[in-house]
């Protein structure tokens, strides 16, 4: 059924998170939900950038008397239009589709494509072209779903091995190169591999000059939320580019909560030369009830 916008505000809470800004430099925070079973911490970092074309979103909310949670980083290019745009409205559009409960994968897929779509049209008067990656994670009952577009990324520690939730979209992946030349574009190398040698991603949001080839449609995963399931970083390419998936599982164990890890992640990326904006969440999931603190991820 869909929520129409009066009956949605009486339906859906948003619950309060702890935010905020540090040493003018570092947006950081952290949020616990009331039943302990979850909580999260997230770090934001211009790092040597001019400007900062990442944005994060993180709602949780309750749709019926169902807590659903919804974390997202969305990694600009070319500006940072699409980018802002994407915090504002992906997980509005979502929550709006009348299967976002019965059907997420669904509602994900379909809210991902028309959300590029209505970005692009309120930019159909502009001389902009910018785009931006899209990495999220949907947590509804016991089911999370990771989708992507772009190569930020999704890794899940699982009885602590690293699991990537999803496959960063390179014009070199062999099935996005010929998804591209079968559309008619070409994939060549200009310092690294690009579309039209151009864009150094296979998929994004906005990027109207290619967008024949360059699609917003999402990779999706769902994975059950088990006991062996300790946390979800999501973060986009400034941290991954110079930060292992098994690192960054490795970094985020050894610190007492989500926010102090996200914290940890993003400064050691800049520590090792991550010449990008970094912009991390860390998940992590209790298997316990609320009265009993959960111990530390070391």
């Amino acid at each position: 059924m869909m929520v129409d916008s009066a009956e949605k505000s009486s339906v859906i809470k948003m619950l309060p998170l702890k935010d905020r800004l540090e040493d003018g430099e570092y947006t950081t925070g952290s949020w616990n939900s009331e039943d302990g079973k979850l909580c999260c911490g997230y770090s934001s970092f211009r790092g040597k950038r001019a400007s900062m074309e990442d944005f994060f979103d993180v709602k949780i909310l309750e749709v019926n008397g169902q807590t659903v949670s919804l974390f997202g980083v969305y990694d600009g290019h070319g500006g940072a239009h699409a980018a802002k745009y994407l915090k504002e409205h992906l997980f509005e559009n979502l929550i709006g589709h009348p299967q976002f409960i019965s059907d997420t994968k669904l509602a994900i897929s379909e809210t991902y494509k028309k959300t590029d779509s209505d970005f692009l049209e309120s930019e159909r008067n502009t001389l902009r072209d910018d785009g931006s990656t899209a990495s999220t994670a949907v947590l509804v009952g016991s089911c999370l779903y990771v989708a992507n577009v772009g190569d930020s990324r999704a890794v899940i520690s699982k009885a602590g091995k690293a699991i990537a939730l999803s496959d960063d979209h390179k014009p070199n992946r062999s099935d996005e190169r010929k998804r591209i030349e079968d559309a008619g574009g070409i994939v060549m190398w200009a310092g690294t591999w690009r579309v039209g040698g151009v864009l150094a991603m296979s998929r994004a949001f906005g990027n109207r000059l290619l967008k024949q080839f360059v699609v917003a449609e999402p990779e999706i995963q769902e994975q059950e939320i088990s006991d062996d399931l300790e946390f979800l970083v999501l973060a986009s390419d400034g941290l991954w580019d110079v930060v292992a998936n098994e690192d960054a599982i490795l970094l985020a164990r050894g610190e007492e909560n989500p926010e102090a890890a996200a914290r940890r992640l993003t400064e050691t990326a800049f520590a090792r030369g991550s010449a990008d904006n970094i912009t991390c969440i860390v998940v992590r999931f209790h298997h316990r009830a609320a009265a009993d603190p959960p111990p530390p991820l070391d």
